[in-house]
């Protein structure tokens, strides 16, 4: 019988694995449970070896990854860009795997480290969408002109007058004719939109003690890894990147949000959290487009720039709004 939904899929995945070979079995049989051992002596022995015979597997479920694609982007380019990243992923659970991958593949984003990176977390595969992720998405939604996102150097020339008119209020000017050591050290991220109207948002600024802020009070994965003392985080190891995309998360309080980038940012936050990270159906896209709406016009209400950190996510109520609207408190970050 065919499969209506993604989800219907995702769980048929994880639960009917095809037959390959003896070695790409083994990976497939036990999905709930850690990966097999000889699989991890396995990979450690052949490397490339194995991650081709995992490649071999996911193929198996080729026709999953073509229905949850969008039709600008062809299975084979998608898979060529998961092959890259298979080696340092074979340690994850299989249903991990195919999760992290399905949910990556909904969005139309590559797992090529630009859009999306699939990361290990010990035995758990999971999506994190990067910055260009966020850029790729507000494009799509056919209400957004120009995104501009960008690091403050300390020898850059810039101006921030917030109570200037727009784009009066806000300036940059890199120093592309020094140095990146001439630049000096990144000392801003910044990040906002010129909309198809002609229309340009409120510019969000963050400072590395906002990122570190948001970092220390929101970001669980970070403080997993400090707690086990792997420090393996992306905030351990790419700051930066880490730092340049939380401004973007934060234009949802100022930009009008498609509902596929609501539900980006839902599966953003789940996967930080070491939860299940929700595939939504296409059912859901009304309801979700309703809860970006709603976002948006809180946000028109208030554009005074010292509110910058004060921002919602609306929180998917048990049933649909149908006729009225009640404001709520929002996510995380």
């Amino acid at each position: 019988m065919a499969l209506s939904t993604l989800k219907d899929r995702v769980r048929a995945a994880t639960t009917e694995p095809p037959a390959v070979d003896a070695t790409v079995q083994s990976l497939a049989e036990d999905t709930a449970g850690p990966v097999p051992a000889q699989l991890h002596a396995s990979a450690q022995a052949e490397g490339d070896d194995v991650a081709d015979k995992a490649l071999t597997w996911l193929e198996q479920y080729g026709e999953d990854f073509t229905k949850a694609l969008p039709s600008h982007i062809d299975v084979k380019a998608f898979l060529s860009a998961v092959r890259a990243a298979l080696p340092g992923l074979v340690r994850c659970t299989p249903a991990s795997l195919r999760q992290a991958l399905l949910t990556c593949a909904r969005f139309g984003l590559l797992p090529d480290g630009r859009h999306a990176v699939i990361k290990r977390e010990g035995k758990l595969a999971v999506f994190v969408p990067m910055a260009q992720g966020y850029v790729e998405l507000m494009y799509r939604s056919g209400r957004v002109g120009s995104v501009h996102v960008g690091m403050i150097h300390e020898n850059d020339e810039w101006n921030y007058e917030p109570t200037a008119p727009a784009p009066l209020d806000f300036t940059h000017k890199p120093r592309v004719d020094l140095s990146k050591k001439e630049r000096g050290k990144p000392i801003l991220a910044y990040a906002f939109c010129w909309m198809a109207s002609g229309a340009r948002s409120q510019v969000i600024i963050l400072s590395r003690e906002d990122a570190e802020e948001i970092r220390d009070e929101y970001s669980s994965a970070y403080q997993r890894a400090k707690a086990s003392g792997a420090n393996d985080s992306f905030w351990h190891t790419d700051f930066d990147a880490m730092w340049r995309k939380s401004p973007l998360r934060r234009l949802h309080k100022v930009v009008p949000m498609s509902a596929e980038l609501v539900a980006l940012l839902k599966a953003d936050d789940a996967g930080d959290a070491g939860e299940v990270q929700i595939v939504h159906a296409p059912a859901e896209e009304t309801y979700l487009l309703a809860e970006a709406d709603e976002a948006h016009e809180q946000a028109e209400e208030s554009q005074d720039p010292q509110d910058a950190r004060v921002w919602t996510l609306p929180r998917k109520r048990s049933q649909p709004r149908r006729t009225t609207r009640k404001s709520r408190k929002g996510s995380r970050r």
